[in-house]
């Protein structure tokens, strides 16, 4: 089974990007299944109706979100109502919607996890270690296959969860960051890691930001108002990770890293 993991969506110029370069890469690669982190993918910052149609349109099947899951109120109804969506299980608090999803792929089932780190991003939500292994446990009732999208800052919490789970998950998949990372490797139990999946956006940006606008806000003095964050434009990339699983065992039989840019 070969799933496709696109990361953080940013923007217009992200989804303009997925528009372009998804078909060619689910060919290439005998895609079975798309999943995508969609917690940016509508003005940068969070992800609404309009954004999650037009995605799914372009031919993703699967969203997991993050730190900005609720920035747009639209998806509160669609974390209510979607089967394809997940927010980040061990969030603080009450919150709508699911942390986990098993899918049917062709008669395969398939895990689908969201998690949040703690450090640099908020020490009060929930143990995404234990977390993990609640969910996890649930999940192997019905499939060994199982993915997790670790929404994170620290590379050392991304990991460490990676190294905590190996042997338990088909893949460990970190995201929040926006510049893929070229560690990818199958752990030494069968666990596929990467410390950031990169983003989908645009590629002459800060993080997917408008570069200027980003280089003002460190450069100007303390006392003059910064401009505001802005979504970058222009030519985009696809990042993203292929991980085929071995059906029978759950575990990751390869990882390959992608990062595409358009036309």
């Amino acid at each position: 089974m070969n799933i496709l993991f696109i990361g953080d969506i940013m923007g217009r110029c992200g989804r303009d990007a997925v528009f372009e370069l998804l078909p060619e890469i689910k060919d290439e690669y005998n895609i079975d299944y798309t999943i995508a982190n969609g917690e940016n993918a509508s003005g940068g910052l969070g992800m609404n109706r309009r954004g999650y149609e037009e995605l799914t349109r372009a031919g993703i099947d699967f969203f997991t979100m993050g730190n900005h899951t609720f920035s747009k109120k639209e998806i509160v109804s669609l974390l209510n109502e979607g089967e394809n969506i997940v927010r980040p299980a061990n969030l603080e608090g009450e919150n709508p919607g699911e942390g986990m999803a098993i899918i049917n792929i062709n008669g395969t089932k398939l895990a689908i996890i969201n998690l949040i780190g703690r450090i640099y991003i908020n020490e009060n939500h929930h143990s995404p270690f234990f977390a993990a292994e609640e969910l996890i446990k649930k999940a192997k009732e019905r499939t060994n296959n199982i993915i997790i999208d670790f929404h994170a800052e620290a590379t050392s919490e991304k990991e460490a969860l990676g190294y905590y789970l190996d042997g338990k998950v088909s893949a460990v998949l970190g995201t929040h960051t926006h510049i893929q990372t070229a560690d990818e490797r199958i752990l030494p139990h069968g666990t596929a890691y990467i410390t950031d999946v990169g983003r989908t956006g645009a590629i002459n940006a800060v993080l997917g930001l408008d570069k200027d606008a980003s280089i003002a806000r460190f450069t100007l003095p303390p006392d003059i108002k910064k401009p505001p964050f802005k979504v970058a434009e222009g030519k985009g990339q696809l990042c993203a990770v292929v991980i085929k699983i071995d059906e029978k065992t759950g575990m990751a039989e390869e990882i390959i890293r992608i990062c595409k840019s358009g036309r």
